[in-house]
């Protein structure tokens, strides 16, 4: 599955656990009903303000729509060390502008397949 079909699916799970029509949720973010009938089904590529929007809308993570990242451990234990004197407000800024830099690299990459 390309991250394309990855966000798709996961688009459909959000907008169906929020019993949301596909109609009603192109309102919600100001697209058509067919942007977002092709999102969902990975013919369209949203950008990165629109997963924004989505992200926003269901009031999740920006990286619970993309596809989880595998062999973090040694990132993570960089990022732990680097960090750890930081505030917590501090620490949540880093994650958002994190999830924004994977997420644009994500989209890039699969632009380009």
């Amino acid at each position: 599955m390309d991250i394309y079909e990855y966000i798709g699916s996961q688009i459909r799970r959000l907008r169906e656990e929020a019993r949301l029509s596909q109609e009603a949720l192109a309102t919600q973010i100001g697209v058509s009903t067919n942007t977002v009938s092709r999102w969902e089904t990975a013919t369209y590529k949203l950008s990165l303000k629109d997963l924004q929007k989505l992200a926003d809308l269901f009031e999740v993570r920006l990286s619970s729509l993309l596809p989880p990242e595998e062999n973090q451990q040694p990132r993570h234990k960089a990022l732990m060390s680097a960090t750890g004197d930081l505030p917590e407000e501090d620490i949540q800024e880093l994650i958002e502008y994190a999830e924004f830099r994977r997420a644009r690299h994500l989209l890039q990459k699969g632009k380009k397949k």
